[in-house]
C-alpha cells in the first residue's frame, strides 16, 4: 500500500492551528421541515463543538437526527423540503476568520464546501456520478478552488489516489465507479473530500456498507488523514463499536435531541443518561461480560419499542416511553442539560436525584 503524505496548498495552515481552537461551534440548532401533515421538527437545541485536530462521534439509532444535523451545517437540504434551520455555528477557516454557517448565502457556501469543509456520505455509488471517471470527480475541486487546469488537477488527482491507498492509482484514475469495488469507492469519496485539504471533515456513516474488514481499513485511512494534516473530524455513526478507537469526544442524539455529550472514554465507563446505557448494552462486548451458562452463547441485548414519532413527540423526555428508569416528572417538561462532571454533561432530570451514582 502507498505511503504518501497528503502535501496540498492548505497543509502548512493545519500545522499552525492553536490546539485550543475550537473549529466548529454549533449552538442551539434547530432545523424543520413542512410535510404533508404539516412542519415537523426533526433537530431541535443541538450544541457541540469541534476542537482543531480532534474528533467529534455524533450517534444514535437512525432517526435520531444526524444526518439532518450535518445537512443543516452544510447547508445542503432540498429546498422543495422548505427546511428552517436556526441557532448558531461559527466555523472558523483556516486563515483564523469565522464565519457563521448559518443563513450563509448559497455563494459563499460554495467556497467552503469540498474546500474547507468536505463530506463523506454512506453511500458511494449514490453520491459519485456514473458518467465521469474517478479522476475527472477528484480533479473538480481543485479546478474549482485552486484553479488547476486539467491536466495539473489529474494529477493531482492520482496522487490522492495514492494517498488514499488505492493501488494501480495511473489506471484507476481513469477508470468509473462502477468499475471499482465498494470499498475503492468509499476511498474515491475520501479522496474527493481531502483533494483541497480540508480543515474539517464531515463522514456521515462512512462504513455502513462495507464489510468489517474494509471499515477498519477507511477507518484507520481517516485516522492517518487527520493526523498528517491535522483537520478537525466530525464522525457520525450509529455503531458505539468504532467510537471508543477513534473519537476523542461524543454526543449522543435522541429524537432530533442531544441527550449526553462528553470525553468517550469517560461516557463509555460512566454512562449517565439511560439511553446511553441502553445503546452501550447492545454492544457485543457488553453481552459477554453478562452472567451466562457455561457453553451458551450470550444474548444481546435490545431496546424495547421504537424512536418517538416526530409527529407526535411525547410530552417531557421523548426517551420516555422506553426509558426503564422513568417517573411521571418524565413527563412534565423535556429536560435541560445537567452537567455530570468536568467532562460530561447529560439531559435527565434523574441526574438530580443521584440517579448517575
Amino acid at each position: 500500500m502507498s505511503s504518501a503524505s497528503l502535501v496540498t496548498k492548505g497543509s502548512a495552515a493545519h500545522a499552525v492551528a492553536a490546539p485550543d481552537l475550537v473549529r466548529l461551534d454549533v449552538r442551539g440548532l434547530s432545523t424543520s421541515f413542512m410535510t404533508e401533515r404539516g412542519r415537523v421538527q426533526s433537530v431541535a437545541d443541538v450544541s457541540f463543538a469541534v476542537p482543531a485536530g480532534r474528533t467529534l462521534a455524533l450517534v444514535g439509532e437512525s432517526g435520531s437526527g444526524k444526518s439532518v444535523t450535518n445537512l443543516s451545517l452544510m447547508g445542503l437540504h432540498a429546498r422543495s423540503a422548505q427546511p428552517l434551520v436556526g441557532g448558531h455555528a461559527r466555523f472558523v477557516r483556516r486563515n483564523g476568520d469565522a464565519v457563521e454557517l448559518i443563513g450563509l448565502s448559497e455563494k459563499a457556501f460554495r467556497t467552503l464546501r469540498g474546500n474547507e469543509i468536505a463530506m463523506v456520505f454512506q453511500e458511494p455509488m449514490t453520491s459519485l456520478n456514473p458518467l465521469l471517471t474517478v479522476g475527472e470527480q477528484i480533479a473538480e475541486s481543485v479546478r474549482l478552488h485552486w484553479g488547476y487546469g486539467r491536466a495539473q488537477a489529474l494529477a493531482h488527482a492520482q496522487r490522492m489516489l495514492d494517498l488514499v491507498e488505492i493501488p494501480a492509482a495511473a489506471r484507476r484514475v481513469g477508470e468509473y465507479p462502477h468499475q471499482l469495488s465498494g470499498g475503492m469507492r468509499q476511498r474515491v469519496m475520501i479522496a474527493i473530500a481531502m483533494a483541497c485539504t480540508p480543515t474539517l471533515l464531515i463522514a456521515d456513516e462512512p462504513t455502513t456498507a462495507l464489510d468489517v474488514t474494509i471499515q477498519a481499513q477507511i477507518l484507520a485511512l481517516i485516522g492517518r488523514l487527520q493526523r498528517e494534516t491535522g483537520m478537525s473530524v466530525l464522525f457520525v455513526t450509529h455503531n458505539l463499536g468504532v467510537v471508543a478507537q477513534y473519537a476523542d469526544e461524543i454526543a449522543v442524539m435522541y429524537a432530533g435531541r442531544i441527550v449526553e455529550r462528553g470525553e468517550v472514554h469517560r461516557l463509555f465507563a460512566h454512562p449517565a443518561h439511560p439511553y446511553t446505557r441502553a445503546l452501550l448494552d447492545c454492544l457485543p462486548a457488553m453481552a459477554r461480560r453478562r452472567p451466562h451458562a457455561p457453553g451458551v452463547r450470550p444474548r444481546l441485548s435490545a431496546i424495547e419499542g421504537q424512536v418517538s414519532s416526530l409527529f407526535e413527540p411525547p410530552p417531557g423526555c421523548a426517551f420516555r416511553p422506553r426509558c426503564p428508569v422513568a417517573t411521571a416528572e418524565c413527563d412534565q417538561a423535556m429536560p435541560s442539560m445537567i452537567r455530570v462532571n468536568d467532562q460530561q454533561e447529560a439531559r435527565c432530570i434523574r441526574l438530580r436525584d443521584g440517579f448517575h451514582d
